[in-house]
């Protein structure tokens, strides 16, 4: 065992969703949700986490089209996942996202949890689903 840990990224314009796995790379977890400052304060700051967390392979949500085709937001996410690439040794890797929000939006308006309070945690709860999204996958990427 590695002792490393993956990321789950869902990357917004103005909002970051982060989560992380357990040790054993079996379970995804909320970490935060970081605001965006700009390119190089956002990769100095993700990558500064990746080394606090031990990770090895960030899990970038890729906002496809329904029909499976990359649009300019799933292309966007690839540059920037390429531009985080400079910044840290971590493997980056990326994962369908389609109706992630949507999904992540029905689990806290069946757990009760208000309007004002959702938008506040909408985006981490989104990196946690991507992240078990990857996780459950049997040809994710190593550590």
């Amino acid at each position: 065992m590695t002792g490393k840990r993956y990321m789950g990224i869902d990357l917004g314009d103005v909002r970051v969703g982060i989560a992380v796995s357990d040790i054993m790379g079996m379970v995804a977890g909320a970490l935060e949700t970081y605001r965006r400052k700009g390119d190089e304060s956002d990769f100095k700051y993700i990558a500064e986490l990746i080394k606090q967390q031990n990770v090895g392979v960030a899990v970038i949500g890729l906002p496809l089209n329904m029909d499976g085709t990359k649009g300019p937001r799933a292309l966007m996410a690839e540059e920037w996942g390429g531009q985080l690439a400079a910044y840290t040794d971590a493997k980056i890797v990326y994962q369908d996202e389609r109706l992630t929000t949507v999904t992540s939006e029905r689990v806290l308006i069946e757990s009760g949890m208000r309007r004002e309070k959702r938008k506040n945690v909408i985006d981490r709860v989104a990196a946690t689903v991507i992240l078990q999204t990857y996780l459950d996958n049997p040809l994710k990427m190593p550590l």
